[in-house]
């Protein structure tokens, strides 16, 4: 009987105590991340552009398009993706709300014209655009790249810290750290959780919180929607700003689902298929832009959360989203959420980035990509410099604004010199020789195997005649 890879697989519903906790711990693994999207995108425009309940509302029906998409066969979360912060604000700037609904709509139906060209050509051109000397750097700058937002997090990233807030941090990830490697049963799958909790428990001994937002809050509250047409007109003064990007997002759509597919066992990319999932993706983010919520994206936090807790089940991811659903609409469970300090975030997000770089070294070495040769050193120290160097190519160009830069760079430039340094016939030549190297050996095993066999059955007629002649001798 085969070993299951996870504590419980895709297609698995865990007892219904449990799956409430479980559905709890995705959505504050996400939850950090999604609000802060509308924040900075107000604070950058210097006006109210997105609101977190609707970005909330927005991403729980995002990821529930998404699962009915993919059949349910894909575990995955979609909440605000941060790639638009900017091209948001700057729509915003040209053309008020009515510009970035249009915009983000517009993101939506790219995605959507993708799946189709891919369900029309088929598949098999993935594995050559990406093999896993692209993937693996490309995974692992997902997860280091995002190492800098828990630093600042926990306070570690001036000369002057806190010691509240170090200690928060400490205590939040050391308690997550204990309970993933040493407790048993139930709690050793909702370590982050129980984490987030301690960590919330120890800021409020030392009064780092401010409980007046969740005071001031209404218990039930309507989000803002902003709907086209009834609250707007369609602008397309900006689309060039925002729409663009989505070409940018799709290497980190491609990027996550690799790094999810190494996780559960099974390649996403091609079942339920890059088609489903790129589909999936842009009904979601069309939906958020008809209902005034951010473009959505793929989440390595809940990546992580999946292959550290080995809790695969989509059942659970869905029910995280209907619970988003309803917050959104619970003014003071929002507002309570939202006093979560960011030192607690900090100390989690310290193992959570982690895996996610640690799965794309996982790639590497599983697909013993050979570093002897100097074509993949090229290929991966490029990428990694360029995603986590900090470099960006903007083209501006009238009212066209279009940075690329991080893991979105470091993906087109890995996927370039792949294509035009990689030496195909060397690396068909490497692969035939190591497979004949498996052959021999497994050969010789064989081989070995059997001579084995065959001398203990000498040996031991060699014995039994000994014993045979002793035996006569003293009759």
């Amino acid at each position: 009987m085969e070993e299951k890879k996870m504590t419980y697989e895709v297609n698995e519903w865990p007892p219904i105590g449990k799956s409430i906790v479980l559905a709890i711990q995705h959505l504050f693994a996400m939850f950090g991340a999604t609000i802060l999207v509308p924040i900075l995108v107000n604070s950058a425009a210097g006006s109210e552009v997105l609101t977190i309940p609707v970005a909330l509302v927005t991403s729980g029906i995002g990821t529930l398009i998404y699962i009915f998409c993919t059949k349910g066969k894909s575990p995955v979360y979609l909440g605000s993706s941060f790639a638009f912060i900017t091209p948001i604000a700057t729509a915003f700037v040209l053309a008020g709300k009515s510009g970035v609904g249009t915009g983000i709509m517009a993101v939506g139906l790219i995605y959507l014209i993708v799946a189709i060209i891919i369900k029309l050509i088929g598949k098999s051109w993935i594995d050559k655009l990406l093999p896993p000397i692209v993937i693996g750097p490309m995974i692992m700058i997902i997860g280091l790249g995002l190492a800098p937002n828990a630093i600042n997090q926990i306070g570690l990233a001036s000369t002057t810290t806190d010691w509240k807030v170090v200690l928060v941090a400490f205590i939040s990830f050391i308690v997550t750290a204990l309970v993933m490697t040493k407790a048993k049963g139930f709690f050793k799958i909702i370590p982050f959780l129980v984490g987030i909790i301690s960590g919330y428990i120890v800021a409020c001994i030392l009064g780092m919180i401010d409980f007046k937002p969740v005071l001031d809050a209404k218990f039930l509250e309507l989000p803002k929607f902003i709907i086209p047409l009834k609250d707007y007109n369609l602008d397309f003064r900006a689309l060039i700003t925002i729409a663009p990007v989505a070409l940018v997002t799709l290497c980190e759509h491609i990027g996550d689902h690799t790094s999810l597919s190494n996780i559960i066992g099974n390649n996403l990319l091609k079942d339920p298929g890059l088609d489903r999932t790129l589909l999936g993706d842009g009904l979601a983010t069309f939906i958020a832009g008809t209902l005034g919520g951010p473009a959505n994206t793929t989440y390595g936090e809940n990546t992580s959360v999946v292959g550290m807790t080995k809790v695969a089940s989509v059942k659970v991811i869905g029910l995280a989203a209907v619970f988003a659903i309803i917050i959104g609409f619970l003014g003071k469970f929002t507002a309570l959420v939202s006093t979560i300090p960011d030192p607690v975030l900090g100390g989690v997000s310290l193992l959570l980035y982690g895996f996610i770089a640690i799965n794309g070294l996982k790639v590497l070495i599983k697909n013993q990509v050979n570093f002897d040769n100097p074509n993949n050193i090229v290929i991966a120290s490029s990428m990694l410099v360029l995603g986590l160097g900090g470099a960006a190519v903007a083209i501006v160009s009238g009212n066209l604004s279009v940075t690329v830069s991080g893991m979105s760079l470091a993906s087109i430039v890995g996927i370039l010199l792949n294509q035009f340094i990689n030496n195909k016939k060397e690396e068909v030549v490497a692969v035939k020789i190591e497979d004949s190297k498996r052959e021999i050996n497994k050969l010789k095993k064989e081989v070995k195997e059997e001579l084995t066999v065959e001398l203990k059955e000498e040996l031991l007629k060699e014995i039994q005649k000994e014993f045979n002649k002793k035996k006569g001798n003293k009759k």
